[in-house]
């Protein structure tokens, strides 16, 4: 017998026994809801549905890694080529060459927000904080619960001493994302610091 006839007696057999076992109706996981949903749009509002209800630490970056990987999708196979060469020149330092491949990414795709994300990230490693910054403005415009942006960004403010606006910024992150544990530190720090600033 030709492997490629044993190929297919498996494969009948495979099918005959699935069509002799009764289905039983099975609860659908939350996973399985996300990914029945048709757009990446609403996929990415179910998630931050989740991920502002969900209490347990783990299972709420879980959630957020998901919401990043619908993020990395730009529709555009060209675009998501480009990033990987970004990521990849970033990875060698190859700063400049990253910088130039992500202004592409960007003049193709101004909607993406993971370009803008992705440079504003470039821009802060390069010491470039004031273009970081602008890119981290244009990526919260698209997408206002970006929590990468704002975390970037009360990090940014904090260091610039503006500890009242870093402590906003910290408090919009938890308002999309509370159960960070990170988040709750750096809110409650500032907090504490101020209070000791106005006694």
């Amino acid at each position: 017998m030709s492997a490629m006839r044993v190929f297919v007696n498996l494969i009948l057999a495979g099918l005959a026994m699935s069509a002799a076992t009764p289905l039983r109706a099975a609860e659908p996981s939350p996973q399985a809801e996300v990914a029945a949903l048709t757009t990446p749009e609403e996929r990415v509002d179910a998630l931050f549905a989740d991920l502002k209800k969900e209490g347990d630490e783990d299972k709420a970056r879980q959630v957020a890694d998901r919401i990043r990987l619908e993020w990395q999708d730009s529709g555009s196979a060209t675009v998501n080529l480009l990033m990987q060469w970004a990521n990849k020149a970033i990875s060698g330092d190859k700063h400049t060459t990253a910088l130039d491949i992500l202004d592409q990414v960007i003049a193709l795709n101004p909607g993406y927000v993971e370009g803008w994300n992705r440079r504003a990230t470039l821009h802060y490693q390069m010491g470039n904080f004031r273009k970081s910054m602008s890119d981290i403005n244009r990526v919260l415009a698209l997408e206002p619960r970006h929590f990468g942006a704002l975390a970037g960004m009360a990090t940014m403010l904090e260091a610039a001493g503006k500890d009242e606006l870093a402590m906003r910024a910290w408090q919009q992150f938890l308002d999309i994302y509370p159960s960070d544990r990170k988040a709750q530190e750096q809110l409650g720090e500032l907090a504490e610091k101020l209070a000791g600033s106005r006694t």
